[in-house]
Formats: C-alpha cells, sequence, structure tokens
C-alpha cells in the first residue's frame, strides 16, 4: 500500500505555498520532512490527508483517489497527530485515546470490549496509562502530545502522519517518540513526520525530503541527504557536524 502524489500544487483560496511536488511513502518505511518555518511542511501534511483540498494534481492511496475514499475508510488507513491541539472539553485521557476508534464505529456508539482493550493497549504502549483517568486538559503539553499519538495508534492504521511529535515533548519522551516510529515502520506501518530537528530524522527516517519555499530541494536515503552543505543550504545558516565513531549528529553553527 502506498500514499502518492503527483505534481501536487498546495495552498489556500488566497495564497499559493507551494507547486511541482511529487511524494511516496510505502508501508513499512518512514519518511521525515525538513525545512525552514513557512517553507510548506503543514500545508503538504494536511493536502496529503485531505484536510486541504490539493489546488493541482491528485492524491492516491494504494491507487484510488483520496478524494474518492470515505472519510471513515481513511481514518481506518491514515491516523494523524497534528503539531498542537487544545482540548475544549475536560474528557479523560482513555475518552480521548477511545475516540481514535470511531473509525470503526459511530461518535455516540458506546465503546465495546475490544475499544477498550486496544485504547488501553496503546496507552501502556506509551507509557502513559497512569494518566487514563486524568482529565486532557489538565495534563502538560508532551502528555497530550502522547495521548494524540495513543488516539492515531488505536485507529489501528496503516500509515501514520505526525506533524512535529517531538516539538512539546522532553529529552526522554523525545527519544519514546522517535522509538516508536521505528516500531511502526518494523511492524509494516508506513511513518510520514515533520521535524526542525535533522537528529531526529537520522534517528528514525529511511528517507528524507527537504522543503524550503514551498519545493522540493531534494529527496533521498537519509545518509545522503542530510549532509553538512544540504543543511546549510536548506536553513541558511552554518551547520556543525559532530562525528563519534559511524555515529553523526549535527549542531547549529
Amino acid at each position: 500500500m502506498t500514499i502518492t502524489a503527483e505534481n501536487l500544487a498546495i495552498g489556500y483560496r488566497d495564497r499559493l505555498v507551494g507547486s511541482d511536488l511529487s511524494i511516496s511513502l510505502r508501508e513499512g518505511e518512514s519518511l521525515a520532512l525538513l525545512g525552514p518555518n513557512g517553507g510548506g511542511k503543514t500545508t503538504l501534511l494536511k493536502t496529503l490527508l485531505g484536510l486541504l483540498p490539493p489546488r493541482a494534481g491528485e492524491i492516491m492511496l494504494n491507487g484510488r483517489p483520496l478524494s474518492a475514499i470515505s472519510v471513515r475508510e481513511r481514518a481506518r488507513l491514515v491516523g494523524y497527530v497534528p503539531q498542537v491541539h487544545i482540548g475544549t472539553f475536560a474528557f479523560s485521557v482513555e475518552t480521548v485515546v477511545l475516540m481514535g476508534r470511531t473509525a470503526y464505529g459511530s461518535l455516540f456508539s458506546r465503546p465495546g470490549a475490544k475499544d477498550i482493550a486496544v485504547a488501553r493497549e496503546m496507552l501502556e504502549r506509551l507509557g502513559i496509562i497512569h494518566l487514563a483517568e486524568r482529565s486532557y486538559t489538565e495534563i502538560s503539553g508532551g502528555e497530550r502530545q502522547l495521548a494524540l499519538l495513543a488516539r492515531a495508534l488505536a485507529q489501528e492504521p496503516r500509515f501514520v502522519v505526525l506533524d512535529e511529535p517531538t516539538a512539546s515533548l522532553d529529552f526522554g519522551n523525545q527519544g519514546k517518540v522517535l522509538h516508536e516510529i521505528g516500531r511502526l515502520t518494523g511492524a509494516g506501518l508506513g511513518v510520514l513526520f515533520t521535524t526542525h530537528d535533522p537528529n531526529h530524522a537520522l534517528r528514525a527516517a529511511h528517507r528524507v525530503c527537504l522543503l524550503r519555499d514551498g519545493a522540493i530541494m531534494t529527496e533521498g536515503a537519509t545518509s545522503g541527504v542530510l549532509t553538512r552543505d544540504n543543511l546549510e543550504m536548506l536553513y541558511g545558516a552554518s551547520v556543525i557536524p559532530v562525528a563519534e565513531g559511524k555515529q553523526v549528529a549535527f549542531l547549529p553553527g
């Protein structure tokens, strides 16, 4: 199963953000989108998810036009974790995760035994089962991000799309999410995520796409794309590579 887009143009009614974008993601691989603020990463994700209509081009999900697939079916195939989510109602964390199961029932139906088991499994998996009865509006931003990831996984999708999943997490929880990306691809899921940290892409991505000013600068295998020259061109800033044995990391200059 694949998600593909050819010659895609993205944006809003009054503003074109990017054009001539071609991108693909297969099951069992992870793709990281890197780029400066305002480069079009979130707009591209929302377009690939069908939350924004493409200005040109078409998105295909396993050979079918995304526009021809119902919202319910999309939810069974693709899970999404937004960059920012502020809860309005004081639902428990477990209830928020259970909302991911509406892909298999309805918004107003009572969750069944399997739904509850899946939700609790995801809470355990991400190490936040102790938050199950806590109000979603009263936990930290990082804890909310983990709860949203658990909700997406509760959909039991084939693809997971993550918009800056580590942005509000502490150092330890960043490692937990990056490890989870590896577990997901190892289980055969496709993962697309955005990040501002090239080291996270080094850790968790099979492929990297560099996006600047609404255009793809380059795309390919992580080790070949993430170079000092490419990163300096992408961000317009100096970059310091740090090597220890075969491990490489990048620091801002």
